[in-house]
């Protein structure tokens, strides 16, 4: 009459804990050989969260460089008229038509270029790229003052003769920011004094308007200097980034209403090259992802083959353990269990070096490097399914071996 075995009338939970248990001590056993096999597991971890942070980071770095030229900027430009016609210019009537007609627009400058010497006194002149804008233009195309102060509605009303000098051309005439600020000079016999000194947020290297050797006057001011009521550039600003597209096709319905059919004129935003930025960042990130993922994949091979080599150096044990009343279930769990051991172990090892590298770089840098929690998440459980995955054909082998030839297998 056969007797019944152990393993019929024990509990799962007794099962699962007498498992983890024989993983654990097989872990503790052999520790250099499992944790040298999980250094593939930490460095492909670590680099999977040393890629999605690097991709944030560029795509945050890149982003905001182009939000600081001007989120909510909008360019309105003449570009040509119809073939044999004259030329239909922007003016500054455009403007305040589009402020009247266009809700979404909150503030707004015109762009009036001059080409102008500057008397420094002793003989000394300069040749300068001169400006005519409204107060305005401060915040719409988002400058920096670094010395002094921009001009306001006031001096543009009262028609001062005040400018404001970009920063390179203070600090070539007269040596700092600050000793710039209250000098006086002469634009075409005109004296201007100099109330403050700015830069652009971010540098455009020559593609904007502004260059090194700009200077800003009132706009009132700088009809002084010309008879045309034409303006080279409009510039509006948004309420609200989201608003930036519609109000864009808005302003360029109210200048073209205010103009001939056949005049063209470009009304452009930088959201489109914020797209261009995110996909090129996306793109990035992807390619390093993939490379991680070679990473996580050689890793895994490498939990296989010690499983494999694992498995064969223990068949005696697995033939005694089988000859007590193991199940195959129980024994394919068992050495599931030791390779997602092996693997989560790696995947943790890789999760603290992957989150400290980029926390420890903010005591190296102003600048604050996004940390995403849930690529460390995504990264335990990819640790994990690789050694499920990888752990699979080694324990399937241990479970389906003959009991009887294990036991005779030296």
């Amino acid at each position: 009459m056969p007797t019944a075995t152990a393993t019929v009338s024990r509990p799962p939970k007794l099962v699962f804990r007498e498992t983890f248990r024989l993983a654990y001590d097989t872990f503790c056993t052999n520790k250099v050989r499992f944790a040298l096999t999980s250094l593939g597991m930490v460095i492909g971890t670590a680099s999977l969260i040393l890629v999605v942070t690097i991709g944030m980071t560029g795509k945050q770095y890149v982003v905001n460089q182009i939000q600081s030229i001007g989120a909510n900027m909008i360019d309105a430009e003449y570009q040509a008229a119809g073939e044999g016609t004259p030329p239909d210019r922007l003016t500054v009537d455009d403007m305040y038509a589009v402020l009247e007609r266009v809700s979404g627009v909150v503030a707004a400058s015109p762009v009036v270029p001059l080409d102008r010497r500057i008397a420094l006194g002793y003989n000394r002149q300069h040749d300068v790229h001169l400006l005519g804008v409204l107060p305005e233009y401060l915040s719409v195309r988002s400058l920096v003052i670094n010395s002094g102060r921009f001009f306001d509605a006031q001096d543009e009303q009262s028609r001062d003769k005040v400018c404001v000098m970009q920063q390179t051309l203070a600090e070539k005439l007269y040596g700092s920011m600050d000793m710039a600020v209250g000098k006086v000079v002469k634009l075409s016999g005109l004296p201007f004094t100099i109330i403050g000194t700015f830069r652009e947020r971010v540098d455009t290297f020559g593609q904007s308007e502004v260059t090194d050797n700009t200077m800003l006057i009132p706009y009132s001011v700088s009809r002084y200097f010309t008879n045309s009521p034409f303006v080279q550039q409009l510039y509006f600003s948004a309420a609200d980034p989201s608003l930036v597209t519609p109000v864009t096709a808005q302003v360029l319905d109210v200048i073209r209403s205010r103009h001939r059919p056949e005049s063209n004129y470009v009304v452009q935003n930088l959201t489109a090259l914020l797209s261009v930025a995110e996909r090129t960042a996306n793109a990035l990130t992807l390619v390093l992802f993939l490379i991680a993922a070679v990473t996580l994949l050689v890793g895994g091979i490498g939990i296989m083959n010690i499983m494999l080599a694992t498995v064969t150096s223990r068949i005696h044990e697995i033939g005694i353990r089988k000859a007590l009343g193991a199940t195959n279930a129980e024994i394919r769990f068992q050495f599931l269990s030791e390779a997602v051991l092996i693997s989560l172990l790696g995947g943790l090892g890789g999760v603290i070096i992957g989150l400290a590298l980029p926390f420890s770089a903010r005591f190296l840098t102003d600048y604050r490097i996004p940390v995403s929690g849930l690529s460390a998440l995504v990264a335990v459980a990819v640790s994990g399914t690789v050694g499920i995955l990888f752990g699979t054909v080694p324990a399937a082998r241990a479970a389906k071996m003959d009991p009887v030839e294990s036991l005779r297998y030296e």
